[in-house]
């Protein structure tokens, strides 16, 4: 009977991974540097939490002209009335409200705050049910994700609509910041592999 030693919590990496990593390792100080980068860009948005809520709002108006044009494509291309007529509909809607969102950024911060908040709640509540039925090792971290998430569409709600003008920017922040932060890690990692 052969033993092995585990150095770790952890299996060996699979040798097509150990390769990636591998060809990663001397480029760790791009990685690194990106990654100061990103943080950086989340430390300015904290800073400047109103301009970063609007550069949010810019960009997803800018995906939903690019998801309305998709839809009037897939319009074009129906092969009844109906969903002719719905596809061009649909894709239209999306590309007034992104108009709408471009001109006045700042309503459109509060509406899509309000949206946020709203999701989260809603996500929260189907947390907490799914966690409730899970067996034991998962049901606890699962309610606590939830009882979070419910917690945080309530506070952005119950603020809203004076928190409008910063939550996107701080959301965005802080994803920024967790993010870079991980790339720092990651490549300090790399280095050290």
């Amino acid at each position: 009977m052969a033993y092995s030693v585990k150095t770790g919590p952890f299996p060996e990496p699979p040798e097509n991974l150990r390769r990636v990593i591998e060809s990663l390792r001397p480029r760790w100080r791009w990685i690194v540097a990106l990654g100061v980068l990103i943080a950086g860009m989340g430390g300015a948005a904290l800073i400047l939490v109103v301009s970063a809520t609007i550069a949010s709002v810019y960009t997803i108006a800018v995906f939903m002209i690019v998801a309305g044009a998709a839809e009037i494509a897939t319009g074009l291309g129906a092969k009844t009335w109906r969903r002719f007529v719905v596809w061009i509909i649909a894709g239209l809607a999306y590309i007034v409200v992104a108009v709408f969102a471009l001109a006045q950024p700042l309503i459109a911060a509060a509406f899509f705050t309000l949206l946020l908040g709203a999701g989260m709640i809603a996500t929260g509540v189907v947390r907490i049910y799914l966690g409730a039925h899970l067996g034991a090792p998962l049901r606890g971290p699962v309610l606590v994700a939830g009882v979070l998430t419910a917690l945080v569409g309530v506070l952005i709600v119950a603020g809203w609509p004076a928190n409008s003008f910063v939550i996107l920017g701080v959301l965005l922040g802080l994803d920024l910041a967790f993010w870079g932060a991980a790339w720092i890690g990651f490549g300090l990692r790399l280095r050290r592999y």
